[in-house]
């Protein structure tokens, strides 16, 4: 029934889904949850997505929404971020692998549990670059719809615990919201040159196929120009809101009724897998904060195997040191797309010969 009147009406479907995410999106803000436009979209698209109304983001604004957020990253990556970053590299690169090998180690055990088929269990807990996991995974003969249940329902539970774990630890301690003045503009220059950098350079790593090159490139991109004095990032809370919004609709419209009812009975061992992963990431955290003075909610975010998007909408929204945050999370999200086929290929290949 909803399928039918989806096909006939999509223009009424989607008045839905904004009203839903407009509500919750308000709701969850007014309790200063950060990320609370994210989560109240994510939340709007799986109750839509649950009753098999197929809706999608068109894929050209995801990636416009993506470049958006590649530069509001860039605009926390400071030199003297990247300074302090690059004295502790041994612990950075201790930290970035460390998750990794955790999400290897987990997918081996559920592949060896056969708790899903072949290769799907360990393209699914790879930490970061969801999209692309899914993407290359039919490559290497995985079942697709379960390595998406699998990265999309990560993404959402980290998103959430994360967000939740952001609120409750500033609670009390954080100023009183100031107006937000959704439309300002400081300099319209510094806007324009933004939007290109955001619109132009996604679209380019779009068309050339680039392993989310649509956050990658902008932010890369734009750290540099920043760091050389050659651009300011200027980008108005409005555009930050509905990169927000897609994003989250984005994560939470592939959450099929199909897709979970498939995935209902591996349910229990794939939320175990994903606290499991979390757990590591807070001994992480732990391990940043004392052997390296991080604060302990900078060190939480920085080490949380979410999506590397929808932490740094946390971070960009709450008290911490946004720029080792999101370079944590940068490093991690590289290198899981140069050795998340490598690793999943390799821990595939033991798993047969163990047998």
């Amino acid at each position: 029934m909803f399928a039918s009147l989806v096909r006939l009406k999509p223009a009424l479907w989607w008045s839905v889904l904004l009203f839903i995410s407009a509500i919750l999106s308000w709701a969850l803000t007014s309790f200063h949850l950060p990320a609370g436009v994210l989560l109240g979209c994510m939340l709007a698209g799986i109750v839509l997505s649950s009753q098999d109304i197929r809706l999608g983001v068109p894929s050209p604004l995801f990636v416009l929404a993506q470049g958006v957020l590649g530069c509001l990253m860039a605009a926390s990556l400071q030199p003297a971020t990247l300074v302090k970053v690059a004295g502790d590299w041994p612990l950075f690169l201790g930290a970035t692998v460390s998750i990794i090998a955790a999400s290897a180690g987990l997918g081996w055990l559920l592949m060896r549990r056969q708790v899903f088929p072949g290769t799907t269990a360990v393209w699914g807990l790879a930490p970061g670059a969801a999209s692309a996991m899914v993407v290359m995974a039919e490559s290497y003969g995985a079942d697709v719809r379960l390595v998406a249940f699998m990265q999309y329902l990560r993404v959402a539970v980290v998103t959430a615990v994360a967000a939740l774990v952001a609120h409750f630890w500033t609670t009390g301690a954080a100023p009183i919201a100031a107006e937000v003045h959704w439309f300002a503009v400081v300099s319209p220059r510094n806007l324009g040159w933004t939007l290109l950098l955001a619109f132009a350079v996604s679209s380019i790593a779009r068309w050339r196929r680039i392993p989310g090159g649509a956050m990658v490139a902008p932010l890369v991109l734009g750290a540099a120009l920043q760091a050389m004095g050659w651009l300011v990032i200027e980008l108005p809370p409005a555009l930050l809101a509905l990169s927000y919004a897609v994003i989250g609709w984005s994560i939470g419209l592939r959450f099929t009724r199909s897709i979970l009812l498939h995935a209902l009975r591996a349910l229990p061992a794939v939320l175990g897998s994903i606290f499991a992963l979390m757990a590591v990431g807070l001994v992480i955290a732990v391990g940043l904060n004392q052997l390296a003075g991080y604060d302990p909610l900078t060190s939480y975010l920085a080490s949380s195997p979410g999506g590397a998007d929808s932490v740094a909408i946390i971070a960009a929204t709450s008290a911490v040191d946004a720029g080792f945050v999101m370079a944590m999370q940068l490093a991690r999200f590289l290198m899981v797309l140069v050795l998340g086929p490598r690793v999943s290929k390799f821990v595939a290949t033991q798993s047969r010969i163990d047998r």
